[in-house]
């Protein structure tokens, strides 16, 4: 039976990664042209002896939409033998569904299932080793991984994570707001009496409590990959944090336990 932690992990593959692949659709004209004649379902799912785990991707002639449930009418299903290792895969670890018995409806749907395979390779740039230096590729990955972390960060709470409740109960109406300078790439997360929400853009009914402004694309990679501290970002004009650098801190943290969820 998975665990607490790995069936964490799995709501945030669901609920947050998952639905990232948006961007992709919108943003990065190959994979917009690849499924703009699209119409199909692909699901993942994963057995636990609690009960199936698991998410369906909707393509819809160039909509897109994730139904966070397992359907009987999935074109294309990848079966995974346990939440684990459904998380590996997602995590880029060598684990690939097996044909036959795992993998429903393959043969029927060839195109379906390239096209799948191409966007879980696309996902790949939420990976702290990913650096791409094509300026579309760079900007989808900082896209992607705000959208995924505000998401990520709002499905915590909703989860139950202890230390996250704690520390949403009693905070008032606030807002946590990401955005990259010089583009429109922006994101929030809404924090009130212990309820959280994701959203996108700049919110605009209130001063952000917290806001973290990245210098640029280039700038914002080196800091979502880890690949220096709050303070070097800080110190290298990488990041701006205006606002409590003590709820700032906070939700380092909290961005760092997505990280390692899902690593």
């Amino acid at each position: 039976m998975a665990t607490s932690e790995e069936l964490l992990t799995a709501r945030i593959v669901c609920r947050a990664v998952l639905p990232v692949i948006k961007v992709m659709l919108e943003d990065d004209p190959k994979t917009a042209a690849a499924f703009q004649d699209t119409v199909g379902k692909v699901q993942f799912v994963a057995d636990d002896p609690a009960g199936r785990v698991g998410a369906c991707l909707c393509f819809d002639k160039g909509a897109f939409t994730v139904l966070q449930e397992i359907i009987p009418d999935a074109d294309v299903t990848f079966a995974f033998s346990s939440v684990p290792k459904m998380n590996a895969f997602f995590a880029g670890k060598p684990v690939v569904p097996a044909l036959g018995p795992l993998m429903k409806g393959v043969f029927g749907n060839f195109g379906l299932v390239v096209n799948t395979v191409k966007l879980m390779l696309g996902l790949k740039l939420l990976m702290p080793t990913a650096s791409p230096k094509d300026p579309v590729k760079a900007r989808l990955k900082v896209k992607m991984t705000l959208y995924m972390i505000s998401t990520a960060l709002s499905q915590l709470n909703k989860a139950g994570d202890a230390e996250m409740n704690k520390w949403t109960a009693k905070q008032p109406d606030r807002i946590y707001q990401w955005s990259v300078d010089g583009t429109d790439i922006a994101c929030y997360l809404r924090i009130k009496a212990g309820k959280t929400k994701a959203g996108r853009g700049v919110y605009t009914r209130r001063k952000p409590f917290i806001h973290m402004r990245f210098a640029g694309v280039e700038g914002a990679i080196p800091v979502l990959n880890n690949e220096v501290d709050s303070l070097q970002a800080m110190a290298r004009g990488l990041v701006v944090s205006e606002g409590s650098p003590e709820y700032g801190a906070k939700v380092g943290d909290f961005m760092l336990r997505i990280a390692g969820l899902l690593t």
